[in-house]
């Protein structure tokens, strides 16, 4: 996505943003790797995970569930997706099912194309790609980043919300331990520009802010909306939205987490839990 060469026309993102850890401070570190097996499905935490073709996890959205006209059955289009419970072993291939008024299923994950379309009521088909998986942003197909001080200050704006709920409803594959809220905002720039960061021996290139569907407005485990979700937060994040939060992406505010790329030469790489995040320069896209 980009040729590596520094913009002429402004500082770099360390210096912009003040992102860059000094002597004495706490380094920002990944605290935490969640791949999500089967898209739309629950999360499978693991302490490394390599990079794969494109940039992303290897076994993030590995599989997705298709209707009959090819189109995705996911939290965006099916309510009833929240309810469903997962477990998937990685090492071997299978994964347990579970949902209200169904017999659990507890097998390969290609077999479990039955169960599923008997709980949504049509059929329902797994289709796998190893090699990429069935990323969100086909254009920046890295994983996604948040911060444990964002996750805290954003569950803050809803009763009954904590930041394991908050964090189960925006879905991030890398969760750094920055507490201070927002600090992820430093890893994007303006339209045409990535911010140049890495995470231990593994490029990046943040991209920009995710722009949010539907599915963080439900209860992950019910499907319900929650009133006045978007509403809320869009308020709330206008009014605490740092200054280094900057650029012309902000044309609404329903953004969160920051959508990054994987440079090639990064591809086989592997991301450890522990590894310290350190952020360079601002590049052309």
């Amino acid at each position: 996505m980009t040729d590596g060469s520094p913009v002429d026309d402004g500082p770099s993102a360390t210096a912009e943003t003040g992102a860059t850890t000094t002597a004495g401070a706490a380094a920002v570190t990944l605290d935490r790797i969640a791949v999500y097996p089967v898209k739309s499905l629950d999360a499978e935490f693991v302490d490394a995970a390599d990079i794969v073709e494109n940039g992303g996890l290897r076994g993030d959205r590995e599989y997705a569930m298709f209707d009959e006209d090819g189109e995705y059955v996911n939290g965006k289009r099916e309510r009833a997706v929240h309810r469903i419970r997962s477990a998937v072993s990685l090492a071997d291939g299978t994964v347990e099912l579970s949902a209200p008024e169904m017999d659990d299923y507890d097998g390969p994950i290609d077999e479990a194309d039955g169960w599923l379309s008997a709980y949504f009521g049509y059929p329902v088909e797994l289709r796998r790609d190893p090699a990429g998986g069935f990323p969100d942003d086909t254009e920046a197909s890295g994983p996604t980043v948040i911060s444990t001080g964002t996750l805290d200050a954003v569950a803050s704006w809803f009763d009954g919300v904590d930041d394991g709920e908050m964090r189960r409803r925006l879905r991030p594959n890398l969760v750094l331990d920055a507490t201070e809220p927002f600090w992820e905002d430093h890893l994007f720039d303006r339209r045409g520009r990535v911010v140049e960061f890495s995470v231990g021996g593994v490029a990046f290139e943040g991209v920009n802010p995710c722009q949010r569907c539907v599915v963080p407005s439900r209860d992950p485990d019910t499907g319900e909306e929650t009133p006045d979700f978007r509403t809320t937060f869009m308020t709330k994040r206008r009014e605490t939205l740092p200054e280094w939060s900057g650029g012309d992406w902000f044309d609404h505010d329903f953004r969160l987490m920051v959508n990054t790329a994987v440079p090639e030469s990064s591809w086989g790489e592997t991301l450890s839990v522990g590894d310290v995040v350190t952020v360079g320069d601002v590049v052309p896209e």
